[in-house]
């Protein structure tokens, strides 16, 4: 069975938009490292947002794993290119893991995911596989690229956005 790991941007990009069931629907469980976690809903509730305590409700609600990755995962791996602690923590988990998918936006962190010869998707990514998998329409996955394309609080450029849309028209 696939572990599946978040960072930061997926996480708060889809509480931002309210739909964290997705990761659920698509992947049955989630785990999220400390770093992770504190990154999105510790300093989320204490920046006062709103998505923050909308990620916290839905992680004690399914009663997923927040997991505490050792100094020794830590030490064992060195990164080529500068990552945030959330960012390193998923990936020096994702090494010591036989079959994992992880789930990370930034494009540098996507890029040493790759060249670690890790699965990646992103939160375009997850909705693409919603709607391939039947759980998301066109026209939901359409309305949710408008609106990460119109939301400054969500650091996913309209250009892509829109690229995504328009593979999913021809895939039609």
């Amino acid at each position: 069975m696939t572990t599946v790991l978040c960072n930061a941007g997926p996480l708060i990009a889809l509480g931002k938009l309210n739909r964290l069931e997705l990761l659920a629907d698509l992947y049955g469980q989630v785990d999220l490292p400390r770093a992770v976690y504190d990154e999105a809903v510790t300093q989320g509730l204490a920046l006062a947002a709103p998505d923050a305590r909308t990620i916290r409700l839905f992680w004690q609600a399914k009663d997923w794993p927040i997991v505490n990755v050792s100094a020794a995962t830590l030490a064992a791996y060195q990164p080529s290119a500068i990552l945030d602690p959330g960012e390193t923590e998923v990936l020096a988990l994702a090494l010591t893991l036989t079959d994992v998918l992880v789930l990370l936006d930034d494009e540098t962190a996507r890029a040493e995911a790759r060249s670690l010869k890790l699965r990646v998707r992103g939160t375009l990514g997850v909705l693409t596989q919603a709607y391939h998998s039947k759980i998301l329409s066109f026209l939901e996955v359409e309305l949710l690229l408008q609106q990460i394309a119109a939301r400054p609080d969500i650091w996913i450029g309209a250009r892509l956005c829109e690229q995504v849309r328009q593979a999913l028209r021809q895939s039609e």
